[in-house]
């Protein structure tokens, strides 16, 4: 759910992870005892990426990929390290003469390359696999790096701030479930400007990716009141600003977790994904698993809301991405539910990207409100109870509404296990069409992870993360805003 934007709009995809756990790099990493490559597997035209589609490509880089392994043309310099000369008319070049990071990830400018180039990678893939098979025990070529990390497309779920804040000022309950299926289905069309859409960077594990949103449209608070949250996911933000922070939880799987809130608003979102994959023949299928909850702090109300799977299809031409299966919204508290159906593409006509939904009052039936159209443009709906004229009206139109563009603290001030600081030379290199440079700036973030999970495996320690816990089968914010609240109404009574 976003970035540089364009009307016609894909998703990205992920394929595959390696299991075994004493193989750790990051999940773009693929090497094979007959095929060695580094690049990326392209996932559609016309530039959108999501999440739901990431985390699915096979772990595991044993040696070090030549640059004649990747089959890119680069000059060779064996030196295994990345180089730090830079050039300034391909790069942002502060006037020290320092690489400007904060700019190259703000440039929303990308550099397509020739799907045809790589026929022979992916027909090479297609003869090591079958029809069905769990692609997380395969590992798989890739072709295209999106210039960013997983955790940071994450943010993507908040493209409209606006529409997510909204749900906390209505008064209804029955308002409340049609505003979150309403932010909900406009989450999926945002994304980078590209021709082709292309597979972040895969998180490696205790990676931190922070930022926040400005909502000018929507003054929550005066100057008194609007102090920073030392005590919120990030510390450094006011209570009028949506703040968020993703976590790579776990390496094996691959399971990212993420938690944005407004201080004012009283209202939060947490949720954990990690992905299945296989392959269908011509296609990829991705099952995504996990789920997020909107929490209402002032109401106790929850909204449960799960991931359509996605599918990677026509991968040995132009290669496109559609979102498919059924998902649910419910609000236990209330009764009131959801039900979306992604619809995927007949073989044969149809339109791509076609959604079909329907909301619930509770214990009814029948549902109240029907939603029909594409999530990468126009959504409509009409009542079905007779409450309103029957008849379809805009529910939300995608790309006739702002997108708010995030903000996050410049690469110099982060932590090194924040994800612009972990990626950084790797971004630069795939900014300048550098692979040599990309691939051994990527090696050097990779072998560090395995040293580190080498040392834990001998000294048997487990990893601790920092800002999520495990419970069961999900991950939680540590702190959440509704706990922090809480605390803070019995202090206050004292």
């Amino acid at each position: 759910m976003g970035l540089g934007y364009i009307n016609t709009r894909t998703l990205s995809e992920h394929t595959g992870r390696l299991s075994g756990e004493e193989q750790y790099a990051s999940a773009e990493d693929s090497t094979s005892n007959s095929l060695k490559k580094q690049d990326t597997i392209s996932a559609g035209q016309s530039g959108v990426v999501t999440p739901l589609l990431v985390g699915a490509v096979a772990d595991g880089v044993a040696t070090r990929p030549t640059l004649h392994e990747t089959g890119l043309p680069a000059a060779v310099s064996g030196s295994g390290v990345p180089r730090r000369s830079y050039d300034s008319k391909a790069l942002p070049i502060r006037t020290d003469g320092s690489l400007d990071y904060d700019a190259l990830y703000e440039d929303e400018s990308d550099n397509d390359l020739s799907m045809e180039s790589h026929g022979s990678v992916v027909t090479h893939l297609l003869s090591q696999v079958k029809i069905g098979m769990d692609l997380t025990k395969v590992v798989l070529p890739t072709f295209i790096l999106e210039r960013r990390s997983l955790l940071e497309m994450y943010a993507d779920y908040f493209a409209h701030p606006d529409l997510f804040l909204r749900i906390a000022d209505l008064k209804e309950p029955r308002e409340r479930m049609i505003q979150v299926v309403r932010w909900y289905l406009s989450a999926y069309h945002a994304g980078r400007k590209s021709s082709v859409a292309k597979k972040p960077y895969n998180p490696i594990l205790g990676e931190i990716f922070q930022c926040h949103w400005d909502i000018p449209e929507l003054p929550t608070g005066d100057e008194a009141t609007n102090v920073e949250v030392k005590d919120g996911p990030v510390p450094w933000c006011r209570r009028d600003q949506l703040t968020f922070i993703a976590e790579q939880v776990s390496h094996h799987p691959p399971i990212s977790a993420f938690y944005a809130e407004h201080y004012n608003k009283k209202i939060s979102f947490s949720a954990h994904v990690w992905t299945k994959s296989k392959f269908l023949g011509l296609s990829i299928g991705v099952h995504n698993i996990g789920q997020g909850t909107v929490t209402l702090c002032d109401l106790n109300e929850e909204y449960i809301v799960t991931f359509p799977n996605g599918y990677g299809r026509s991968i040995l031409t132009i290669p496109w991405i559609e979102l498919g299966g059924t998902v649910t919204i419910t609000c236990p508290q209330t009764g009131y539910r959801a039900d979306i159906d992604f619809i995927t593409k007949p073989f044969y006509g149809g339109k791509k990207n076609r959604i079909q939904g329907e909301i619930y009052g509770p214990n009814d039936k029948k549902s109240f409100i029907s939603i029909s159209g594409e999530w990468s443009g126009l959504m409509e709906y009409k009542y079905n109870d007779g409450s309103k004229p029957s008849k379809f009206e805009t529910f939300v139109d995608v790309n006739s509404i702002p997108i708010f563009k995030k903000k996050v603290r410049p690469v110099a001030e982060q932590d090194e296990n924040e994800s612009r600081k972990v990626w950084r030379e790797v971004t630069a290199g795939l900014k300048a069409n550098d692979i040599e440079k990309a691939t051994n700036a990527k090696f050097q973030v990779e072998q560090k992870q395995r040293e580190e999970a080498k040392e834990r495996k001998e000294t048997f320690g487990e990893w601790d993360t920092k800002y999520f816990k495990g419970i069961g089968e999900s991950w939680i914010y540590t702190t959440p805003l509704l706990h922090r609240l809480t605390l803070e109404k019995r202090d206050s009574k004292r």
